[in-house]
């Protein structure tokens, strides 16, 4: 495995339990790519790299495995899974229909304080440098975690966070893909149309926002077929051009 998250200073709190840290941290490694599809893991590697026993990361792999970030071959192999692409979907036309209805509250009765606040996420977001994928889509993250708890729905965001991890894979797969720019601007014209009170145009502008990766996932997969879970001999451009 490579060392990618050491060197972020990922490291394991004996005095908390450790199997949720465990899964974060090969949670994290996963969808950031640092630890790559079809790319063994080893359970007693894992065990010996962050200083405990096999159960733990016994029963961290089970919890990615159930997430579809791993695949368990019993008495044969652990491995990264592939992206599945239609979890990829899932997740994006979940967070469609519930984002849509979030921005359509926020802006119904517009809080001035969350409009403060979403234009400065907006503007910490321009201030990033470019190219820095872990940083923006971490304040991505924020500003649409923001985004539902000004309308009250914190709860609703943290289970989307679970349901969304291969879209995020493609996240920091395509990340140059997508540009920062276009993404930022999409951003601030839903908030314009909060801060207005248009949920009309509130709603148009996150579902613009959100089938952007629609538009952009084939070009993503012919890029990089290795990292996706592809019937053999499929063209990468048919077999991502599912209903919106």
């Amino acid at each position: 495995m490579t060392d990618a998250s050491e060197a972020r200073g990922a490291t394991i709190n004996p005095a908390v339990p450790i199997v949720p840290q465990l899964h974060i941290i090969l949670r994290d490694r996963i969808i950031r790519n640092d630890l790559r599809p079809e790319e063994r893991l080893s359970e007693a590697e894992v065990a010996q790299r962050y200083g405990v026993s096999r159960q733990p990361v016994r029963e961290a792999f089970i919890r990615l495995a159930l997430e579809g970030l791993i695949t368990i071959r019993p008495q044969r192999s652990t491995s990264v899974a592939r992206i599945a692409l239609a979890s990829v979907h899932d997740a994006r036309f979940l967070r469609e229909a519930i984002e849509a209805d979030i921005v359509r509250l926020l802006a119904e009765d517009p809080d001035p304080a969350t409009v403060t606040e979403l234009r400065a996420l907006i503007d910490r977001q321009r201030a990033l440098g470019p190219g820095d994928a872990p940083a923006f889509i971490a304040a991505d993250d924020a500003f649409h975690r923001a985004l539902a708890s000004g309308a009250g729905k914190a709860g609703i965001w943290s289970r989307v966070q679970g349901l969304k991890a291969q879209m995020d894979r493609v996240r920091f797969l395509s990340f140059g893909q997508l540009p920062a720019p276009k993404l930022v601007a999409q951003h601030a014209l839903i908030v314009e149309a909060i801060a207005a009170g248009d949920p009309d145009g509130a709603e148009r502008a996150a579902r613009l926002h959100l089938r952007a990766i629609l538009h952009d996932l084939p070009h993503i997969v012919a890029a990089h077929p290795q990292f996706f879970d592809l019937p053999e001999g499929a063209d990468p451009g048919r077999t991502t051009r599912l209903r919106t």
